[in-house]
């Protein structure tokens, strides 16, 4: 059975349309079952954009079946999230997860249905990841510790590790003392991203997963080659500035093969390699603002 599709909504119909006319292309789309969740508005200003969203996805055909989960009130993008992925993964144990601004390959489906099969009774393996950063000369498929969010699948027995109090996972970080390693030997930052969660400065779902993952010792499994790309870093997302930097071609199918459940530490330099430069890049124009700032 393939697994059921969740889909989060919001506020975006352009990007909301190209992310489902991409998966109906999908090999795999008519044989699966796709779950969509729109969430309210949280201000009036909001309401039109989320309306012309809800009035889309009531035309959206192509899968083997499709149901619309309207919200009522405003859950925000994290709750939505967990409240979904929550709801399919406890009635079928498992689901593959989009966001509204994911353009996917063809064989996106394929990869990740094959991948849930391939590592469903393996304890160590959290997650399938579908976009990988343009980093040339990777494996056809590897393993990182942790987890990710641009276009993921999950099963049960692996959601069930999230832990949704962050206080609880910035503890455990500190007792062991091991931000470097959650941090990608300080490369990405990704404590302080939880330590904002915290305070509310932001609310990331997608940093308490990769930590709760993380802390339990688990991996993902990733593509040498992407087969998702983020069209929502534009400005327009809840979360999101607009950034080339992650653009990448999209992969086209290679049969996938079972590899050796054990992190590859040449992919996860490689990484680390990526965050250092798109920091650098950051920090570059941040110094040029600031110098035309004091000069002018």
């Amino acid at each position: 059975m393939n697994a059921p599709i969740a889909l989060f909504v919001y506020n975006r119909p352009w990007h909301t349309k190209k992310t489902v006319d991409a998966l109906k292309e999908n090999k795999l789309a008519q044989k699966s079952k796709l779950f969509i969740f729109s969430d309210a508005p949280k201000e009036k200003k909001q309401a039109a954009e989320v309306r012309k969203v809800r009035e889309y996805i009531k035309s959206i055909s192509g899968f083997k079946d499709v149901a619309i989960f309207e919200h009522k009130e405003n859950l925000g993008l994290a709750e939505n999230i967990i409240h979904g992925v929550s709801k399919l993964v406890n009635e079928y144990g498992r689901v593959i997860v989009l966001e509204d601004d994911l353009v996917t390959s063809p064989w996106f489906l394929n990869f990740m249905n094959d991948a849930l099969n391939m590592y469903q009774d393996e304890e160590r393996v959290a997650s399938v990841h579908g976009y990988v950063y343009p980093i040339e000369n990777l494996p056809e498929s590897f393993f990182i510790r942790g987890a990710d969010c641009w276009g993921w699948a999950t099963w049960k027995r692996a959601w069930d590790k999230f832990e949704k109090n962050g206080k609880v996972l910035l503890d455990e970080i500190q007792n062991r003392n091991i931000q470097k390693e959650i941090d990608f030997n300080h490369s990405y930052n990704f404590t302080q991203m939880l330590k904002d969660q915290i305070k509310g400065k932001n609310d990331s779902w997608a940093v308490r997963w990769y930590i709760s993952t993380f802390l339990d010792g688990m991996l993902t499994l990733y593509p040498g080659q992407t087969y998702v790309l983020n069209i929502g870093i534009d400005g327009s997302g809840q979360h999101s500035k607009q950034n080339d930097v992650y653009r990448s071609k999209l992969n086209k199918n290679k049969k996938l093969k079972k590899i050796n459940i054990e992190e590859n530490k040449f992919a996860r330099e490689k990484f680390e390699v990526f965050f250092r430069k798109i920091n650098r890049g950051y920090l570059e124009k941040l110094f040029i603002k600031i110098k035309s700032f004091l000069l002018a």
